[in-house]
């Protein structure tokens, strides 16, 4: 097997199984909105990395986290519904991006590699970045599942319980930011949210508890990328959309099986 369909595989994956937990918090706290402005700001992330000669993968990671951090203080002092203020920021951040690469003529830029993904095209740095980013946000899942389910459950329950809330709702949305920094090279930057929620709520329908619904959130999104990989190498289709339409077929193969009671 030639190594840059390795190397794709290995990301795909590594994003997989991360994506399955996180996903399903995405899903239980209704964030898919949150995810969508977060990955429209990636291009502007690549912008600025190109125009500071930075790494756009560091660029757009600390991008992600800085708007992380902006978007949860504007939703605590501002008087605009949160999903008012989400759909200002989502396409303004993403038009920035784009408006901001037009100038930077001497540049060569893959702007349809940036927007749909490139995952055929990983290098091993790419891969390096994307295992190292996907460990660690799986490892503080790990460390955090519990009180982010508490808090998920019922917010002032865990309050007075004793949960710090507030900083565990910034660190879910600092996890998300990281995972759709990683996950750029994947599926680009319009489709990053949806290898985060389709698994999950295909994983649903027939989960019988929390970590039922992260393990087979994982386990579709790992169906999906295979699938679609493989679509690609053989149809000649690109590969992040690729894994994207087998990620909804399996979506509404969840939904043609009985539901489990």
């Amino acid at each position: 097997m030639d190594d840059f369909l390795i190397y794709a595989l290995a990301a795909g994956l590594a994003l997989a199984v991360v994506a399955g937990p996180l996903g399903s918090f995405v899903v239980w706290r209704r964030m898919a909105y949150f995810g969508d402005t977060l990955s429209h700001a990636a291009l502007l992330g690549v912008a600025l990395g190109l125009a500071l000669d930075v790494s756009p993968a560091l660029a757009v990671t600390v991008g992600c986290l800085l708007l992380a951090l902006v978007l949860v203080t504007l939703q605590q002092r501002q008087p605009l519904a949160s999903d008012t203020l989400l759909g200002i920021l989502a396409p303004t951040t993403l038009s920035l991006g784009l408006v901001a690469l037009s100038f930077m003529r001497d540049v060569r830029i893959d702007l349809m590699g940036y927007l749909f993904g490139d995952l055929l095209a990983m290098s091993a740095t790419d891969l390096y970045w994307i295992l190292g980013g996907s460990a660690l946000v799986l490892g503080l899942l790990a460390v955090l599942w519990r009180p982010l389910i508490a808090i998920t459950v019922h917010e002032e329950l865990a309050k007075v319980e004793g949960l710090p809330v507030a900083p565990l709702r910034l660190a879910l949305m600092l996890l998300i930011a990281i995972v759709i920094a990683v996950a750029m090279k994947i599926v680009g930057v319009l489709l990053i949210t949806s290898l985060l929620i389709i698994p999950a709520a295909a994983a649903q329908r027939h989960a019988r508890s929390p970590e039922q619904m992260a393990l087979g959130a994982s386990l579709l999104g790992i169906i999906a990328v295979g699938a679609g990989l493989a679509m690609s190498w053989f149809k000649d289709t690109p590969a992040g959309p690729s894994i994207v339409v087998c990620a909804g077929a399996l979506f509404l193969c969840s939904y043609a099986l009985p539901r489990r009671t």
